[in-house]
């Protein structure tokens, strides 16, 4: 063969060999655990979605703070990518003002206050490209002693309806940054939204929305005018007793008393036993007896409104009364039902 032949078989090969290694380079790598494995943690505040999405290095026999983790210096939060929070709706942190969004959480620690950042970037590896110009915010935050943990974790402690604290645990600290929703607010800019698509042909969506501005005690004008849109699509003892409760909560106790008095006729048998619980809450007993025992005349057959009626007269004192009700609901009651009454009578006789 000539040598321009055995040359350009040398550089064919050397091709295919390039190729091959190129081809080689990309094959995927096999999936092993890495050292510090993925986590996420969620929590509903009210109706508002805190997440957490993390990595979870361990301590392995290691100084963390002030050594693994330098103090005064941006630090991720975690391992790995950047840690990153969301927030779907707007929240308060430590006090200060924070738009919904996604956020790269970082850290600078101290061996007194640490300083949290929500960077706008939720991209970074790690806090290395980090740069405080993305700060949406910074707050300070002081960390306390906590029981040891080998491997970092984060946590909602103590959630409400208003708040949550997201907890980091590592090593022997626990660094508590609190969160807070105005979730009433939040609640009331929904529900008038939504009384804008179907639920506005139903009376029991007004209502409703009524009753949690009067629970809440917040947007009682909105929630008087929502209960009278209730009464003017079905006017019935449930959206009637909304509008009382609003009249009496607003000073005109005369106005809701005669509302109710008029509406209690048209009240069924569960809607009689709802508001003898009502009064009940409003340490109104007296009430409460006088209708539990009305909807004991009018519904005997029911061992429910004996069993209210039993629960009635215990709270005022009367405890025979109570036992005779009481007995008259066991012997009508379900099994479900029968070993709960008979520990209330047994407890009533003993006194």
């Amino acid at each position: 063969m000539p040598p321009r032949s055995r040359n350009c078989s040398a550089i064919a090969a050397l091709v295919l060999l390039s190729q091959a290694g190129a081809t080689l380079a990309q094959w995927p790598p096999l999936a092993t655990p890495r050292p510090s494995p993925a986590a996420s943690v969620s929590q509903t505040v009210g109706v508002t979605e805190i997440e957490v999405d993390y990595s979870r290095p361990k301590v392995n026999a290691r100084t963390v703070w002030g050594d693994l983790v330098p103090y005064g210096e941006v630090w991720r939060a975690g391992a790995n990518e950047n840690t990153v929070v969301s927030f779907s709706t707007p929240v308060e942190v430590e006090g200060r003002e924070l738009a919904a969004g996604s956020y790269g959480l970082h850290m600078i620690p101290t061996a007194q206050d640490w300083t949290v950042v929500f960077s706008r970037v939720v991209t970074n590896w790690g806090s290395f490209s980090y740069a405080e110009s993305d700060d949406a915010l910074r707050v300070q935050v002081r960390p306390e002693p906590s029981p040891f943990e080998e491997a970092l974790s984060y946590r909602f402690e103590d959630p409400t309806d208003t708040s949550v604290v997201l907890a980091l645990r590592w090593e022997k600290l626990r660094l508590p940054i609190r969160v807070e929703v105005d979730t009433p607010a939040l609640v009331v800019a929904g529900l008038r939204r939504d009384l804008h698509g179907l639920q506005q042909f139903f009376w029991q969506p007004w209502n409703q929305a009524a009753n949690y501005c009067l629970q809440n005690k917040v947007e009682l004008d909105q929630a008087m005018a929502w209960a009278d849109r209730s009464i003017a699509i079905n006017r019935n003892f449930a959206n009637v007793n909304t509008k009382a409760r609003l009249l009496a909560l607003g000073g005109d106790a005369a106005a809701a008393r005669a509302l109710i008095d008029e509406a209690l006729p048209k009240a069924n048998e569960q809607e009689l036993n709802l508001y003898g619980y009502q009064l009940m809450n409003d340490k109104d007993v007296t009430g409460a007896i006088a209708i539990f025992r009305r909807n004991v005349a009018e519904h005997p057959e029911s061992w429910n409104v004996h069993d209210s009626l039993g629960e009635g007269l215990a709270a005022a004192g009367e405890t025979a009364a109570a036992i005779a009700a009481y007995e008259k609901a066991l012997a009508m009651a379900p099994e479900a039902q029968r070993s709960r009454i008979e520990a209330i009578l047994g407890k009533l006789r003993r006194k």
